[in-house]
């Protein structure tokens, strides 16, 4: 059976302060990069790197050493015109109206019911065979996306899950549907 393991980046500067990141392109910070290494020696060796074309996904996914293929569609949400702020600066009660509604979208920016649809996109069409250890590094909504796919759940459940930095899910594929066998691990 393969492996789709899911890599959260490390961290960023930007992480570090609270800040919403969507598409802005930041670099991992120190913590970060020494994220990045433990995760490479704790996942160890892999078949196959697909990351995100964003800096602090490429630069996580480096550390493992092996070519990466870039693939637009495991980018971080776009938040739009929310991208860089501090979720303490989002218009009053908006984290509550997000939370009941896949469908708003913060100005110029992209819903989670459409993230959704991409990253279930990048799933159903990724190839892994049966010895393959896939390892995608992303961001934190689409691997929750991911993560919702996996469990055959709406995406809703992104709200009840919480991802760390530098964090990795696994999620065992050749049965008869996909089964999540890590989640948060914390290098």
């Amino acid at each position: 059976m393969g492996t789709i393991t899911l890599l959260r980046h490390g961290r960023t500067g930007a992480n570090a302060l609270g800040l919403l990141q969507g598409r802005i392109d930041n670099p991992l910070d120190d913590t970060g990069l020494l994220q990045a290494a433990r995760a490479a020696e704790l996942i160890g060796p892999v078949t196959r790197v697909i990351s995100s074309p964003q800096l602090r996904a490429r630069q996580t996914a480096a550390a493992f050493g092996e070519p990466v293929v870039l693939d637009e569609r495991w980018a971080e949400l776009d938040y739009g015109e929310w991208d860089g702020l501090p979720i303490g600066d989002l218009p009053p009660g908006t984290w509550d109206r997000w939370k009941a509604d896949l469908d708003l979208r913060p100005p110029g920016g992209e819903t989670l019911r459409e993230l959704g649809a991409r990253v279930r996109a990048a799933l159903e069409g990724l190839e892994v065979g049966p010895d393959e250890e896939v390892l995608v590094v992303s961001h934190v909504s689409p691997i929750k996306a991911a993560i919702a796919w996996t469990l055959g759940v709406d995406d809703r459940v992104a709200w009840r899950t919480h991802l760390t930095t530098g964090s990795y899910c696994a999620v065992r594929l050749g049965g008869a549907t996909p089964v999540l066998t890590a989640f948060n691990v914390v290098p």
